[in-house]
């Protein structure tokens, strides 16, 4: 039968529970002021980029304390009509199971039928409610009236929005007022269950295209045993690691997926993303780059999108932004994860449909730009701290390349310092080169900076070095003068491997006391007998924390302590696993007393 607004009395009015609750739309303004405020606080909930669950159990419970509405239950269907998610003010119920306890099935069923609003004034006089009206009305004095409106997305029904009224005579309000109050809720609610969905379809659609790329990669190299690593300049090494990564991004280049490149800071971000556009059909367009944490909000939005003239104050002339100038070309967004949250959607809008508008402009410009973007940010824990938009988050991550730290590749750092010196000896004219010892030395430093910070240590070692062969003796670590170690162990620490693990898991290694780049003197790959080669021009003495650690004064310090390893680390100022290691090398057995 045709069913719209069913109220079995007249209306009448009705209270709202327990006495303390206010009237809505009707009577005071500041009465009305609480509905208002009521579809505020629910309007910004429905915008926060949660998950549609953890979102409708916050509005189900904003209806039932903020505005006393007993019973508040928002039901969400699937496409097969079935109840998906049930949020109540108590949380969210994925499988429905719990609806039956305060809502049937059947007003379910009739809300959807019909499309238009119930209203039962008794609920226990009402055979709807037949099963469930003595478990609503338990330990309530006043008769309970049900109120429920479909909520639609188009001129489609995806759910229900239902509350509960008890009237005992203390507060009145009208039904008709509660009604309009809940159409625009479920209105609000309606439109954001579209947003999710289109949002989880394109996100889907989005992984399957990754899958498939994968899929293919793997195939590729299953069919060629591997790829020949790519010789791509600036891109130094020889290690598994960066061999891996150059076959993935060989393959990769080749389509227009998006590429998200993962890394520490100085992992060298920015040339894997030039060796992609290099290796892609694009080579012969422009590659642009923005670094997107130098610059405020207003300013990344000319830079990205361009202005018209007289857009801004200093807006002289038309200019165009990094999105046009890489048109048929790459753009690579470097640290992407410091964008604020009002740019990350006006970046998705560009990146979803391929077009946007010049600051102070009203034309539509499209571009055809393959998209590159770098981060040393946790972008998982950002999603889920709601610092970054998680649709933003699937469009920018089709194909994500992790690039390994310095750290774990050691075998590439000779290479990455001769090459490094040879680009200073080309650009100063000299005729330098590093020692074997000296090269040993690089290999046992930790380099929190990665490549960037050994780059920084060989040409700093090579600008002061006194003669043309940089021996261990010349690095600032060997006198102590290390700023970076001294950054890395501030704070109280005494090594870097206090600092923990690094991201791929790997254990830091240990340095010396001081911070310098080699854990002690023993471990050195020349004994403290052999010296230093600048010896004639000033010794460079083997030691550990200020304090000699040959033969004669571990002993003294092993006699000092009692024997006890410990002890006589903290005299030397080593750690115990170091002073193990120089007794050990130094073949003194350790007495037991």
């Amino acid at each position: 039968m045709n069913h719209f607004v069913t109220i079995s009395k007249t209306d009448q009015p009705m209270g709202s529970g327990d006495g303390s609750g206010e009237a809505l739309w009707h009577g005071t303004n500041g009465k009305s002021d609480i509905g208002l405020f009521g579809i505020y606080e629910i309007s910004k909930l429905l915008n926060e980029p949660a998950r549609l669950e953890s979102v409708l159990a916050s509005v189900a419970n904003v209806l039932s304390s903020f505005l006393q509405m007993r019973l508040s239950m928002i039901v969400i269907l699937d496409e097969a009509g079935d109840p998906e998610i049930v949020a109540t003010a108590d949380g969210v119920d994925g499988s429905g199971a719990r609806r039956t306890d305060t809502l049937p099935q059947v007003v379910i069923d009739r809300l959807v039928a019909t499309q238009t609003p119930l209203v039962v004034q008794n609920i226990a006089s009402d055979p709807l409610f037949a099963e469930v009206a003595e478990r609503i009305t338990e330990g309530l004095s006043g008769g309970v009236a049900f109120l429920g409106v479909p909520i639609k997305a188009g001129n489609q029904v995806v759910g229900t929005l239902s509350i509960d009224r008890v009237r005992d005579g203390a507060t009145t309000f009208r039904i008709d007022e509660d009604l309009r109050f809940l159409k625009m809720v479920a209105n609000l609610i309606g439109q954001s269950v579209r947003l999710h969905r289109i949002l989880s379809a394109d996100r889907q659609r989005l992984l399957n295209e990754r899958s498939a790329l994968e899929k293919a990669l793997n195939q590729e190299l299953a069919d060629k045993g591997h790829l020949p690593k790519p010789r791509i300049g600036g891109i130094v090494g020889e290690s598994d690691k960066v061999r891996k990564v150059m076959e993935k991004i060989a393959v990769v280049a080749q389509s227009n997926s998006t590429v998200l490149l993962r890394g520490e800071s100085g992992t060298g971000k920015e040339l894997f993303a030039r060796a992609i556009h290099d290796m892609s059909p694009r080579k012969s367009k422009p590659f642009v780059k923005l670094n997107c944490a130098a610059l405020p909000e207003s300013v990344l939005e000319s830079e990205l999108f361009g202005h018209e003239k007289g857009a801004f104050t200093g807006a002289v002339g038309q200019r165009q932004g990094r999105f046009e100038m890489a048109n048929g070309g790459t753009l690579l967004l470097d640290e992407i994860g410091e964008i604020s949250a009002n740019f990350q959607a006006k970046l998705l809008r560009v990146l979803q449909e391929g077009e946007f508008e010049r600051v102070g402009g009203s034309k539509t410009l499209k571009v055809d730009v393959r998209l590159v973007c770098a981060t040393n940010k946790d972008l998982e824990a950002a999603v889920s701290k709601g610092e970054f938009r998680a649709d933003l988050y699937y469009r920018i991550n089709v194909v994500p390349v992790f690039l390994p730290p310095l750290r774990d590749r050691p075998g590439d750092v000779r290479l990455l310092a001769r090459n490094f010196l040879d680009r200073f000896n080309k650009e100063n004219g000299r005729k330098l080169r590093l020692s074997g010892t000296a090269l040993n030395v690089l290999e046992r430093c930790y380099f929190p900076g990665n490549v960037r910070e050994l780059e920084n240590c060989v040409r700093r070692t090579a600008t002061l070095a006194a003669s043309e062969v940089i021996d261990r003796c010349d690095f600032a670590c060997a006198s102590g003068d290390c700023l970076s170690a001294l950054l890395w162990t501030g704070g109280g620490r005494s090594n870097p491997a206090e600092m923990a693990v690094s991201t791929a898991g790997s254990t830091v290694p240990e340095a010396g006391p001081a911070g310098a780049a080699f854990a002690s003197a023993s471990e050195l790959p020349v004994s403290p007998s052999q010296g230093c080669s600048h010896a004639g021009e000033g010794s460079c003495p083997a030691t550990a924390g200020g304090r000699p650690t040959d033969r004669e004064h571990l002993i003294e310090a092993m006699e000092r302590a009692g024997w006890v390893q410990a002890k006589a680390a903290r005299l030397l100022g080593l750690t115990p696993r170091q002073i193990g290691y120089a007794l050990r090398k130094q073949g003194i057995e350790v007495k037991r007393i």
